[in-house]
């Protein structure tokens, strides 16, 4: 939709964010029912709504990728960006945060998502975005919203400040009181709320909450802080002006009631975001966007549709923007764009142009991606924000069923990078392995099932190889003889190799000592080539490492010897010298660093315990109240399914990051386990 211009702030974009499941997506369904944009909600659990419209959505009942979509409000423009709200998917809410107006933390009365909560709100504190918290499912309230309030504040940074408060009838709440505007509401079912005369226990109610109200407020306002210690009431328009700044400026996050799948309290979250959301000119002014006539856009989402091809979701920052025109990345890229359209869930509409705060999907621009800041101009764009995917803690290894799929499998796994940056693709250059690494079980479930059913892919996969190695303990003078006969020149080369063990970490030594010109110098290259061959797999069948070979003497042909000779000679030598060496298996130890609430702490100092992990101490997290980080040395064979098990007894809150650290000595029954079992997979 195009701006409008009874609308002073433009189009705006609104973050809907939460903890999973606390309701993000029904009421999306509720808003663009409520304004017309569909002709009834949607059902998550039906698979019917608009922001689960992807296979894997429905399939899994949950929102596993961001979702747009547009509606108006009182001859507004909004759009919605409908956030997955599990860990695993969290990027595609941290890339398309930059560039909303505002966001809406949809959340629960659970103490147990109270981490999840403030992970969200800590993201949202940080990129400095203005927030309502909309307390969802407030039909099975059973806590009195003081109660609530006091439990859900230690997520937040800033005052939690009640724009309502509810109205019970018994023990069910059939309404509510808005403290700002000072009526009350009885909540119909799909319908508009009713308005009532406040009577009774309900207005002293009001009257307590509306002056707890005012006197945050008035922490950061002297002249209502004046007035409320002369118990003058503030003029309406005074208060609203105060709850809007305060927004603005990061002040407050104001709390508003309703409960999402019965359509209640979404007309007046719709009014709150209407006058007190800021538009597109304040946003840009946060992200540093320069003055210029030209278009400048921010692109927060990738898509490879199967018919429309590559559409990169945009906020336009400022500027008009036509179809066709062409567009420098801050990337380096330029591209023509190939349609304009807008965003309403699975179903765009192609339009001519956009215009500020208008949110597009630009069709084809192949060299864009996303993070991408793009502008119309004739240079490219400064990047305004740069969002680094988290560390992935999950992998899999990828293979087609089919071989001749192989280079299908590769195309599609770049196009799945491109839309989910937080997916990550190595190649193993040892096992020639190809590696998905991702967020979690659930993450690489999903990036498999899309290669199966959106790119046509089907795959293989298994975990992925430990990089073992192996070293040894014994020092050895070894000779190393290739002689071969046949007609015309033959082949000869004699080596002798002293091969001893280095210290940890060392790696691999080679050195000469040959006197006399016993092993002519012109072919000691090749034999150091055969000594590397030899280490690629030792005798207990992985590379070898912590090794020093110093050729010291030998012997050659005038017209058999040849490097191809003294490279055979050198790999026989060490393939004959290392079984003597009293070879041992060395596994990889990497250092772990996990955050957790601290309740949980104690329970992930057991998961360690049980993966062979040495807990070399924990802090409290820095800057995170109720949080701890917890740091040890683990085998990396014991970290492959750790995330599960974390996110288990963490309410899916907990992650961690590791490093490479160094290489330890396995001996023992686990040895031989390790060594029958590569055996076996070889």
């Amino acid at each position: 939709m195009g701006q409008d211009v009874r609308s002073p702030r433009g189009p705006r974009c609104i973050a809907l964010v939460g903890p999973f499941q606390s309701g993000k997506t029904t009421l999306l369904e509720a808003i663009l029912a409520r304004t017309g944009a569909i002709p009834r909600a949607g059902s998550v659990d039906a698979g019917t709504s608009v922001g689960d419209a992807t296979p894997e959505a429905r399939h899994h009942k949950m929102t596993v990728g961001l979702t747009a979509a547009t509606t108006s409000f009182m001859g507004d423009s909004y759009t919605f960006l409908d956030c997955p709200g599990s860990v695993e998917f969290a990027h595609d809410m941290r890339a398309a945060l930059p560039a909303v107006d505002a966001a809406i933390v949809v959340c629960e009365a659970d103490e147990k998502k109270l981490p999840q909560l403030q992970i969200i709100l800590r993201e949202l504190e940080q990129l400095k975005i203005p927030r309502f918290l909309f307390l969802n499912k407030i039909d099975r309230a059973s806590e009195r919203i003081r109660e609530t309030l006091a439990m859900l504040q230690p997520a937040s940074r800033v005052p939690l400040v009640l724009r309502q408060i509810p109205i019970w009838k018994g023990e069910l709440i059939e309404g509510f009181v808005d403290l700002a505007l000072e009526r009350a509401f009885i909540y119909r079912e799909h319908k508009a709320s009713e308005v009532i005369a406040l009577e009774g226990g309900d207005l002293d109610r009001e009257k307590e909450a509306r002056f707890s109200m005012l006197e945050k407020l008035a922490d950061h306002d002297d002249a209502l802080m004046e007035q409320l210690l002369e118990d003058i009431q503030p003029p309406r328009d005074a208060v609203f002006d105060d709850l809007a700044r305060e927004l603005r400026e990061g002040l407050i996050c104001p709390v508003l009631l309703g409960a999402a799948a019965r359509e209640n309290g979404v007309l007046r979250l719709m009014k709150a975001l209407r006058h007190e959301a800021p538009g597109v000119a304040e946003t840009a002014k946060r992200l540093g966007v320069p003055e210029t006539k030209d278009a400048l856009g921010y692109v927060f989402k990738t898509l490879h549709s199967q018919h429309g091809g590559k559409l990169s979701l945009t906020r336009l920052l400022a500027g008009h923007l036509d179809d066709g025109a062409t567009l420098q990345s801050s990337s380096g890229g330029a591209g023509r764009i190939s349609g304009i359209l807008a965003v309403n869930g699975a179903y765009d509409t192609k339009r001519a142009s956009a215009e500020a705060g208008d949110t597009v999907a630009l069709a084809k621009l192949d060299p864009v991606k996303t993070g991408d800041t793009v502008s119309n101009g004739k240079t490219a764009p400064a990047a305004l924000i740069t969002i680094e995917p988290t560390p992935p803690v999950l992998a899999i290894s990828v293979a087609a069923t089919d071989r001749k799929d192989d280079v299908k499998l590769g195309q599609a796994l770049t196009r799945l990078h491109e839309e989910d940056p937080s997916l990550m693709i190595v190649q193993n250059a040892q096992t020639h392995d190809t590696v998905l690494w991702g967020q979690g079980e659930m993450h690489l479930r999903v990036a498999s099932e899309r290669l199966r059913d959106r790119f046509g892919v089907k795959i293989t996969s298994h975990p992925p190889a430990i990089g073992y190695q192996e070293t040894i303990r014994k020092p050895i003078t070894q000779r190393g003889r290739h002689k071969k006969q046949s007609g015309g020149h033959g082949q000869f080369g004699d080596v002798v190799l002293d091969i001893k063990p280095l210290s940890r970490g060392e790696g691999f030594k080679f050195a000469e000592k040959v006197v006399g010109g016993a092993v002519p110098r012109n072919y000691i290259p090749a034999v150091e080539e055969g000594v590397v061959d030899g280490l690629t797999r030792g005798p207990l069948g992985f590379p070898v490492t912590d090794v020093q070979v110093t050729l010291t003497d030998g012997s050659y042909h005038s017209v058999d010897s040849s490097d191809l000779a003294f490279r055979t000679a050198a790999r026989v030598g060490l393939n004959e010298g290392l079984p003597q060496c009293q070879p041992v298996l060395l596994e990889p130890i990497h250092m772990v660093e996990i955050v957790c609430p601290t309740d949980a702490t104690a329970k992930i100092n057991a998961i360690l315990s049980a993966r062979r992990g040495q807990i070399l101490g924990f802090d409290t997290r820095d800057g995170w109240t109720g949080w701890d980080c917890v740091r040890a040395m683990m085998p990396e064979a014991e970290i492959g399914e750790l995330i599960v098990e974390l996110r288990s007894a963490t309410a899916g809150a907990g992650s961690f990051t590791r490093q490479f650290d160094h290489m330890a000595e396995v001996t023992g029954r686990a040895a031989d386990q390790i060594i029958a079992a590569h055996q076996h997979a070889a």
